[in-house]
Order: C-alpha cells, then structure tokens, then sequence
C-alpha cells in the first residue's frame, strides 16, 4: 500500500500518478476524511485533556469539604464523550485504512504512459520463429491425437478451463518444472521452497490479492474458523515468508523458488482463450520471489528478468521482452517485464511471464523491514517476483515449436536428461 503519509500531504500529486494508469483516486473524499479525522483527533484530544484536569479538580475540592457530585456527573458525561469520538474516529480510521488497500502502486518514472496493453513497449527479441513446410496444429490438435491430452476427461471431473495430462505430455510437463526449479537453484542461486497452497486472508492483502481481487480467488469457508484461500501464485506465500520481520540487512538479498499449482477463477476472462491450456483455473508455476534492499531493487527486476529469458533460451523457445505500460501493469508493481514466446498456431507471442518491481508497497501492507546497517532503524524492504516460468504455457510452447509433420514432438536438448533420453514423443 502507498505511505499514507504522501497520499495524505499530496493527494493531488498522487491522484495525477494513479491516473497514468486508469485509476481515479477519490481525492474529495479522501480529504473529507482526513479533515474529519483531524478534527475529531483534536476534540478527543481536548476533551481527555479537560477530563484530567477536572479529575485532579475532584480530589482538591474533596480536601476543601466541597459537593463533588457535579464534578464526577462532569467527568462521567466527558467519559462517555471520549469513548464515543474514539469509536468515531476508530470508524473513520477504517473507511480510511480501506480506501488505501484498494489504491494500486505508483508506477516508475522509467514505466511508458498508456492505457492499455497497444502501449507497450517491446525491448528486445530472442530466437527467430520457425518455419514450417506443414500445416501447423495446435496443442490441443497435438495432444488428443494419441489421447495425452484430455479436456473432455477434465471437464466431467471438474468442468471447464481444466486439463487432464497423461503419458509422455504429463511426465514433459513435469520435466519442465524440474528443468526450471534446478536451473534458478543452481544456476540463479535461489533457494527452494515447498509453501502451503492454501492460505489465509492477511497473506492475500499483504501481497495486494485482498480485497480488490477477491472475486479472482478460490475461497474456502470454514465453520467458526479462519476462510482459506487458494493461492493464485506462490508469489503470495513466498513473499510472505518475511511478514511482520526485521531481517538483518546482511541475509539480503533473499531469494525463493517454488514450484506450485496455482487457482484461479478467471473471473473477467468469459469467452478468452476458450480452447486449450492458455488460460486455466488450475496450473502450475515456478515462481521466483527476492527481498532486497531499497536501492537494489531495480537493479534486482534486471536480474530476474534475465533469469526467466534464460529458461526461454535453453529451451530454444523464441520470445520477446515488454515493458508494460502504466495501464497494463499489475496492482502491485511500479515496473514491469513480461516475456511472451512464439506460439505458431497464433502466430504471434503470447505472455509466458511476468516479473515485477512491487518496490515498498507489498512491503508496507505485510510490514516486511530490515535494519539499516548505517542508522540501525528498522526500514521497509522492497520486495519482487516473477514467473520462471509458467509451466502448462511453457508446455504449450514446445508441443507447438518442436512438432513434426506426423505430429510427433521433438524433445528439447535441455530436457532429455528429465525424459530418460527420450529423443520424441508421439
């Protein structure tokens, strides 16, 4: 969440910002707000002040003999006023509290203007699309020819937008994920992480899910007890590992991996990406998260960029880079790249990941800090993650790049140790 702080002394400033990217901040009522709690704050203030001196007033005409009933009707009456503007003013803390977890991130300075995606800015390209002497099929087409892929199966199980992976298209599947999480071990200096995939409200606000989102999520209602949540992307239980922490400025930069099914219920997607496995409610991910100091941060998203354009390029997956625009990014982020690789039967890319800078906002609403080394005061880290990279659109990539005319699949140089060897599938 923004400082409160700087939405509270240049709302006007902020609401120029957040416009940039399709938001309009309610700057009236913001002030309303603020005005009011300012001026009750004021008259609770006075009034405790008053209620003491009139306490101390009671025990001084108690010693002159004096009635003192009035005085305690006095003191009582200014009780029940505090209590009642603390209420207030609790009320009005709230309404605040909520108009700010409900506002998205700044965007960088460095992120392009826009309003949309047609305003993104492409940085680089890797690889050239290949050419076919064949018809291209699609994955779909690839993999219910031998009955590896099976959505009807999926759908009498759990209905649309599910998929049912079998033989050679399951175990490649999961070849993908081992060649990734191996890969940022060993290679990105990532430490792996297994997190739980079901998880409760504060861990959802502290990543910016809740409560703008929640018609996105998979819930979970329990009796007498805390909901759980699915979680839509480890992002959400990774990066708040470090909720409520000081950590020591020395262990960072921090840096988890994790490879986990992610759910969502798609919920403004009605009638896109209908067909196959581009946009599902269950589907694996690696997702790569860093806690860093504030000022490497940007330096941090390079990085993780670069480590997902690596899995892309051991893979021999052709892609490119964006850089989002301020009304394509995320809530959470102030900068971001998303890589999309070449899907030949749509001929054009598609996004396969995203990594964002979320700079301290993630940070302030889980209230993640280190200590400063050089003052020794406890200061909001900056947190980032990123996919590295999604698996079932991964998968879609090769059974499209690696196919042959009979419909077979060639099995990438990098991923045949996963597959026992294996030089095709189909």
């Amino acid at each position: 969440m923004l400082d409160a702080k700087l939405v509270r002394t240049q709302p006007r400033e902020i609401a120029e910002r957040l416009a940039t990217r399709g938001f309009e901040l309610d700057v009236a009522r913001l002030e309303a707000l603020e005005n009011q709690r300012k001026s009750v704050q004021t008259r609770t203030e006075q009034l405790q002040a008053e209620r003491n001196a009139r306490s101390k007033s009671i025990g001084q005409a108690k010693q002159r003999g004096e009635d003192i009933a009035p005085l305690l009707a006095d003191v009582d009456r200014m009780g029940n006023e505090l209590e009642e503007g603390k209420r207030e003013l609790e009320s009005i803390q709230v309404e605040l509290d909520n108009l700010l977890l409900n506002i998205p991130n700044l965007p960088h300075e460095s992120v392009p203007v826009g309003a949309d995606e047609e305003s993104n800015v492409e940085v680089r390209r890797w690889g050239a699309p290949r050419s076919f002497d064949f018809d291209v099929k699609d994955h779909v087409a690839l993999g219910e020819q031998h009955g590896w892929l099976d959505f009807e199966t999926a759908a009498k199980l759990s209905g649309a937008r599910f998929a049912l992976l079998r033989g050679p298209i399951a175990r490649l599947h999961r070849a993908l994920a081992q060649f990734m999480i191996n890969l940022h071990v060993t290679d990105h200096g990532y430490e792996e992480a297994y997190t739980p995939y079901l998880v409760q409200a504060p861990a959802l606000q502290g990543t910016g899910q809740l409560p703008k989102f929640e018609e996105d999520l998979f819930k979970i209602t329990r009796e007498n007890e805390a909901d759980f949540y699915l979680i839509p992307t480890a992002e959400v239980s990774l990066t708040n590992i470090v909720a409520g922490e000081i950590v020591e400025a020395k262990q960072l930069p921090i840096k988890f991996v994790a490879h986990t099914p992610c759910f969502r219920s798609e919920a403004g997607a009605s009638g896109r990406d209908t067909r196959g496995m581009i946009r599902q409610h269950q589907f694996d991910k690696v997702e790569m998260v860093q806690i860093v100091e504030p000022s490497k941060s940007f330096e941090a998203l390079e990085g993780m960029t670069a480590n997902a354009e690596r899995v892309l390029q051991l893979l021999e997956l052709p892609y490119r880079v964006l850089a989002l625009c301020t009304g394509d990014m995320g809530f959470s982020a102030t900068k971001t790249y998303d890589l999309e690789v070449w899907v030949p039967s749509q001929d054009k890319y598609r996004e396969i990941s995203s990594c964002s800078n979320c700079g301290d906002f993630q940070a302030r609403r889980m209230q993640a800090r280190y200590r400063n080394p050089e003052t020794g005061k406890p200061e909001l880290v900056h947190t980032l993650n990123g996919s590295g990279l999604a698996v079932g659109r991964t998968l879609v990539a090769v059974l499209e790049n690696y196919q042959q005319a009979d419909g077979s699949i060639r099995v990438p140089e990098v991923l045949k140790p996963y597959m026992g060897g294996i030089d095709v599938i189909g």
